[in-house]
């Protein structure tokens, strides 16, 4: 218990003495997945809000993929893009592999199954006469879009919230694909797994506090926005 309590508190003292190379693996998790959420919520928001409001063949097989693909272990999205990204694989003459874009593109698939579903399940939660009428006065697809986005802003925005929060927390795709680069591609999830398996049990604490710090400070500007 002593030795827990020892650590908890030079975690801290880490913490707020600004280290500066627990600070500099924060700030590339946090750009790496802001950067994954933006993309992901700008292409696959307007798409499930689409998806949502059409009735089509194969949409409740859809749906459960979308389901299945929520659970996926980050493992194997790595596993995936390190077949594609790697020197014999379909991308490998672009050199991708073990660098930030590789991060953010696993980050980016990661997530969108999430943000997608919870957006179309946002979307199918709202007032029904609401697409009735943009359709009779002859919105178009895209013309849907922004009344409906209005409408459930705060779900979709819970969505994005939770999607980032599932990219920051992501750690079996980023080393796979980042290679726990200092400076480049290590993130606070794969620098904890590096330090604790090295011992340094104090750093890598500390590095869960800001984590833990990080993942209330968004849910509390959510729950503001909410309001």
């Amino acid at each position: 218990m002593n030795y827990f309590i020892d650590a908890i508190l030079s975690a801290g003292q880490l913490v707020l003495s600004f280290d500066e190379g627990i600070y500099a693996v924060v700030w590339v998790s946090l750009r790496l997945a802001l950067l994954a959420t933006l993309i992901a919520s700008i292409i696959i928001i307007p798409v499930g809000i689409i998806v949502a409001v059409n009735a089509f063949y194969g949409k409740q097989f859809l749906l459960q993929c979308l389901n299945t693909l929520m659970a996926m272990p980050t493992v194997m999205i790595g596993l995936v893009f390190y077949g594609l990204l790697s020197r014999r694989g379909v991308l490998g003459e672009y050199g991708l592999l073990y660098t930030e874009t590789a991060v953010i593109l696993g980050e980016i698939c990661l997530i969108m199954p999430i943000i997608l579903n919870m957006t179309i399940v946002a979307i199918q939660s709202a007032d029904g006469r609401l697409v009735t009428t943009l359709k009779s006065l002859g919105a178009t697809q895209t013309q849907l879009i922004l009344p409906l986005l209005r409408e459930r802003q705060g779900v979709i925005l819970a969505a994005v919230v939770t999607g980032f929060g599932r990219a920051i927390g992501e750690v079996g795709a980023a080393m796979m694909l980042g290679g726990n680069i200092q400076g480049s591609t290590r993130t606070m999830t794969t620098a904890i797994a590096l330090e604790t398996s090295k011992g340094e049990f104090e750093l890598g604490l500390a590095l869960g506090m800001v984590l833990l710090l990080i993942a209330f400070m968004v849910n509390f500007i959510f729950q503001y926005l909410n309001r």
